[in-house]
């Protein structure tokens, strides 16, 4: 664990120089395809990062956060767009965790502030559990997955670990920057349907970013050839296709195995069933719905159903659920005896 945490830090400070570069550098190159091609060294280092390190658990973190989230928003940040551009005269370390951390900075509506309904208004969540008592349940759900291997709790243990993730680098940001931030989530198990779920309420902060970077410009593209109903499918499709890349990618990150295509072909089944109930929607309009009782448990039975086909199996032949708790227990073990030498 000490020379993985030697690997992590070498992996953290050339993060923190490659940031400072795009910030002080790379922003001097006019917006466009000139500070796209300033960022390809950044885009290269980010992408064999990983490779440094051998650990599960680092591989999924550093995968996510940096070689899929950071370089999807230094691409936008080359044309001025997304939340690297939303503020011109940020500061350096907030440019450094908007970059680095998987994080949204809340928006705040002026007009409800003044009339103080802003708290008020504030969708209340039907299952309020907040970071510690997130971190609880994943401790009891790994005792008992533990004990026994079962697809329904590794699921369990899966969300809980992304957003107990999130939570973390949220917190970090909330106490350094005083920012108020989206959370990651929004209640995935109350999904009424696979649009409602990939769109609004599973992981955010990657359904952002793919918006930007490729069901927008797609979408925009396509429509000149094509009606808007077509373009938005097309748009669709791609976005889907492309979180099944790299989604691969993490996987072989985190595996060092072959990639089996079978979490790319997920996220295309998934398209296509995301395709299928736009245009049933479009088609049928409100006068034919399900009552949520009856979508929600389709909904979110249907993600785990194909999770466990697609999604899980390439993880479990592996033992990265098995080598991801004892990085766990490992890095606890660590943290003990640093602060015991300290």
């Amino acid at each position: 664990m000490e020379e993985e945490a030697k690997n992590l830090f070498k992996a953290c400070v050339t993060i923190l120089a490659s940031l400072c570069y795009s910030y002080f550098i790379a922003s001097k190159f006019p917006k466009g395809i000139l500070r796209l091609i300033s960022l390809f060294p950044i885009f290269s280092l980010f992408t064999l990062l990983p490779l440094s390190l051998s650990r599960p658990l680092t591989n999924f973190l550093l995968g996510g956060f940096i070689t899929w989230l950071a370089n999807f928003k230094l691409i936008l940040y080359a044309f001025n767009h997304g939340p690297l551009s939303d503020d011109h005269h940020q500061s350096l370390l907030k440019f450094i965790f908007l970059a680095a951390f998987p994080i949204k900075i809340k928006k705040v509506n002026s007009s409800k502030a003044q009339k103080g309904n802003s708290v008020n208004s504030e969708k209340k969540a039907v299952l309020p559990l907040n970071f510690w008592s997130k971190g609880v349940i994943f401790v009891i759900l790994e005792v008992v997955y533990h004990q026994k291997k079962n697809m329904v709790v590794f699921c369990c243990l899966m969300y809980l670990a992304i957003d107990i993730a999130f939570g973390v680098c949220d917190l970090l940001v909330v106490y350094t920057l005083g920012l108020e931030l989206e959370p990651p989530s929004d209640e995935p198990y109350l999904s009424t349907s696979l649009q409602d779920f990939w769109g609004r309420r599973w992981n955010r902060m990657v359904s952002d970013a793919l918006r930007h970077t490729v069901y927008e410009p797609v979408r925009s593209t396509v429509v000149k050839l094509v009606d808007h109903m077509w373009a938005q499918l097309t748009g669709v499709m791609a976005t889907f296709v492309v979180s099944g890349l790299m989604h691969e990618l993490v996987y072989y990150y985190a595996t060092r195995a072959s990639p089996t295509w079978e979490v790319t072909w997920f996220f295309v089944l998934h398209g296509v069933c995301v395709g299928l109930e736009m245009a049933v929607k479009r088609g049928l309009g409100q006068k034919w719905s399900l009552h949520w009782a009856i979508s929600g448990p389709l909904t979110v039975g249907f993600v785990m159903g194909t999770g466990f086909w697609l999604f899980f199996p390439q993880l479990m032949r592996n033992h990265v659920d098995v080598k991801a708790t004892q990085d766990i227990m490992d890095f606890g073990k660590y943290l003990k005896e640093v602060m015991i030498r300290g």
